[in-house]
């Protein structure tokens, strides 16, 4: 092959390999990873991976596990990220909180990380003793805000109608009615260390079940509850979101509502599974995760004008 010619195919094929490298860093930039849209297969894998690691039980090392990943995957999408940590009735606590934006109006979404200790309403007796596997109590609302905090950077803007928040996981929420434990003992440290109060707060649990039934919970605020029913009646999630109070919980927004904050908890208490060894990742659908999803991201970053 005369010399010239293998000069101009190895040039073109250098060319072609700028080409292709061009492509998919202008496809790939820093600008283009930033997720636009809830991704329910992504939050999916979350509550699977959580999963994999075992029950979240305090103080075991599925749970220490679960933290350091939770911080890595809020870290990676940008948000500022801390640990609180203390005790509460003479239990450990760690809550992780990450921060985005900054200014008023705030927001402050959470849920629950832990698992509960044992599976006490388990039909079978022999399975009472032993840990939740916490798929939907636990690990779908750690998936969604995961999920919303790879995709709020994306999309907040100063007409949004909140200008920070925060996403909270709290710790030691599951174990009350267990001797020498009591409930929501992260979001109790958490609400009382506050210095100064979030417009609002809304605690997700318990939202991944596959037949999805979201009534109004009746301790919550009133003004924010409407209008987060409203933002899913017009998303088309009517079905979901049931407009009209279906229980009175003693859940993670009771804390801030005993200081005055205005809370909402958003839970489907109509799951068979709760509190049983049943409760795992069959229960969970993807549909319900970015039903969930799709409701409170939208809510944050409405226009608020």
């Amino acid at each position: 092959m005369p010399i010239r010619r293998v000069f101009m195919v190895f040039f073109g094929f250098i060319l072609a390999i700028g080409i292709a490298l061009f492509i998919h860093f202008r496809v790939s930039g820093p600008e283009d990873k930033i997720q636009r849209e809830f991704n329910p297969q992504r939050a999916i894998g979350d509550v699977e991976y959580q999963l994999s690691l075992g029950p979240r039980i305090v103080g075991s090392q599925a749970h220490q596990k679960a933290e350091d990943w939770m911080v890595q995957e809020l870290q990676a999408a940008g948000w500022k990220t801390e640990i609180q940590e203390g005790q509460m009735d003479g239990h450990p606590v760690r809550n992780i909180v990450a921060k985005w934006g900054e200014g008023s109006p705030w927001a402050i979404v959470g849920a629950h990380y832990d698992s509960r200790l044992l599976a006490d309403r388990d039909p079978n007796p022999a399975y009472r003793t032993t840990p939740v596997p916490a798929a939907n109590d636990g690990a779908s609302g750690v998936a969604v805000l995961l999920e919303l905090a790879r995709v709020i950077p994306g999309r907040m803007t100063d007409a949004s109608r909140f200008h920070q928040v925060w996403l909270v996981l709290f710790d030691t929420e599951d174990n009350g009615d267990i001797p020498g434990w009591d409930w929501i003992l992260g979001s109790r440290m958490f609400a009382d260390s506050l210095q100064t109060f979030p417009d609002a707060v809304v605690v997700l649990d318990m939202i991944g079940d596959a037949n999805l039934n979201i009534y109004e919970e009746g301790n919550s605020d009133k003004q924010w509850t409407s209008q987060i029913w409203q933002t899913a009646d017009r998303l088309g999630y009517k079905k979901e979101f049931i407009p009209k109070i279906g229980y009175s919980m003693l859940d993670d927004h009771t804390p801030f509502l005993d200081r005055g904050i205005r809370a909402v908890d958003i839970i489907d208490f109509d799951y068979p599974y709760w509190h049983t060894t049943s409760d795992t990742l069959d229960k969970v659908s993807p549909d319900s995760l970015n039903t969930v999803g799709d409701v409170v991201l939208e809510w944050l970053i409405a226009n608020n004008k």
